[in-house]
């Protein structure tokens, strides 16, 4: 058997983390197996759409690499997978199961559902449809049907009535619902789209979809669902119904936890290798120890039988320490080319676009080992790239630790001398000479540095000094410096 998942998004909303989990397990399952990745569009809830979803969507699974194999935009044998494309598909199913007696028109209107809602929760009773156009003669449902005045009826689903429906969950073992606690479902609504419990069951037998790996949500609705392959004579799919990726406080990921779209994650500056290896441990695990897995690695080793039965949370800041991890795996190069978006969209307005990849590159090796994110970047270097970091003259007190302003002046001015003179202007021979110049003036060297940190950076953290020094060129050191002086000298006047 060759093995066919699929994502089946509605484009009611944008992708988030725990939808992702549930795609990447697919995605993986599907190529550990050199099966096949099926996307497909549930538009069918028109009222619910929202602008921009399916692009959301679709550069959501760019962006992780979760390419399909067949989809709108990819092709493929079973097309179309747009399910608005799809209708007269629906409606051929839905006439056959009508002519078969496994379905019937319903004529009740809104107003009467509501009423009959009303009247059962009055009673104690569950609401729910109480089949009383199932039983109607064809007479009847003429009549009705004239009645209607234009309308179209909706198509239900026949319920057996009684007895039991029993299925195979790859997680949850056997499970068993009675018939009479199911309802007669909608399979074609009055403006003639199909609902989801209908749709996506003719959809995954049409497109040959083997295993359906879902989340948990759907478990409830899946006896509707194995009634109705029963009653069309068809296979049921094996059926996978995947925990919930689930908040701090251990209830279902939401909005309420903070809960991103999985592009806001990309926008951030997180790197896609590193959230493709934090959604699999997040309801799987290779082993207790292993956590950090590249792409081939997980599809080498993605098997079913690894999946936790069990809810797993989701941690930022473990997120975080994964992204660190990738970030520092990454060549000076790779990182430089990923780090350049992040500096030329949040850098200051005034610095000229496009920057200069060489004097990007300078830095990166400098702050490294510093990034959580690639959105940490501009923040960290934006006093490379401005004509003079503007600069509290408050720091120079705590960074210098209580140096008095006078000697502080002398102390920049002087670097600034012996920086011009210097033959090498190389890390080493930079630092060299400021901890010579910092025992010329009986100053500690934390007080120098941090005096002279703050004068070519406007930071009292930087990077690392002598490094940064180098980088920034001996040119605007020393104006740096000398701005600095000038700056003190002025402060203490006024």
């Amino acid at each position: 058997m060759t093995v066919r998942v699929r994502f089946a998004p509605s484009p009611t909303g944008y992708l988030h983390i725990g939808t992702a989990r549930t795609v990447l397990f697919n995605w993986l399952f599907a190529r550990h197996c050199g099966g096949a990745f099926v996307l497909r569009i549930e538009d069918t809830d028109k009222e619910r759409e929202v602008p921009g979803a399916v692009d959301n969507i679709l550069e959501s699974l760019a962006w992780l690499g979760l390419d399909p194999d067949e989809g709108p935009g990819v092709g493929g044998p079973y097309g179309p997978y747009v399910q608005s494309e799809r209708l007269d598909r629906y409606h051929e199913v839905a006439q056959a199961l009508v002519e078969a007696g496994k379905a019937y028109p319903c004529f009740c209107s809104t107003e009467e559902l509501a009423a009959m809602r009303e009247r059962q929760r009055a009673e104690g009773r569950p609401p729910g449809y109480d089949r009383r156009c199932r039983a109607l003669t064809s007479e009847e449902r003429a009549a009705r049907a004239a009645a209607l005045g234009g309308r179209r009826p909706v198509i239900r689903f026949a319920m057996p009535l009684e007895g039991k429906t029993t299925w195979h969950d790859v997680l949850r073992g056997e499970i068993t619902v009675d018939n009479s606690t199911l309802d007669d479902f909608v399979m074609i609504k009055s403006d003639g789209y199909p609902t989801y419990n209908f749709a996506h069951v003719v959809d995954d037998h049409d497109m040959a979809i083997t295993h359906v790996m879902r989340a948990e949500e759907f478990v409830p609705s899946t006896p509707k669902f194995v009634q109705l392959y029963w009653a069309l004579g068809w296979d049921l799919p094996v059926y996978v119904h995947l925990p919930d990726v689930l908040g701090h406080d251990k209830k279902k990921l939401s909005k309420r936890h903070g809960a991103t779209a999985i592009l806001e994650y990309r926008d951030a500056g997180y790197l896609p290798e590193a959230m493709v290896n934090y959604l699999a441990l997040l309801g799987w695990a290779y082993d207790d120890r292993t956590e950090i897995m590249d792409r081939a690695f997980l599809i080498e080793h993605f098997t079913l039988d690894k999946l936790s039965k069990h809810g797993a949370v989701f941690n930022r800041e473990k997120l975080d320490w994964f992204n660190g991890v990738y970030i520092r795996a990454l060549s000076v190069d790779d990182l430089t080319d990923r780090l350049i978006p992040f500096l030329e969209r949040d850098l200051p307005p005034d610095v000229p676009r496009p920057l200069d990849r060489a004097r990007v590159r300078q830095f990166v090796p400098l702050i490294q080992e510093r990034l959580v994110t690639l959105g940490d970047a501009p923040a960290l270097l934006d006093f490379a790239f401005v004509e003079r970091p503007a600069v509290d003259p408050a720091l120079y007190a705590l960074a210098a630790k209580g140096v008095e302003r006078d000697l502080l002046c002398a102390g920049l001015l002087a670097a600034a001398e012996r920086l011009a003179a210097l033959p090498d202007f190389a890390p080493e021979p930079i630092e060299t000479e400021l901890r010579a110049l910092a025992a010329a003036l009986g100053l500690k060297v934390g007080q120098l540095f941090g005096a002279i940190r703050v004068a070519v950076t406007g930071k009292k953290d930087s990077p690392p000094l002598h490094q940064t020094v180098a980088a920034l060129g001996r040119e605007v050191t020393l104006e740096r410096l000398r701005a600095a002086a000038d700056q003190l000298q002025r402060e203490a006047v006024a």
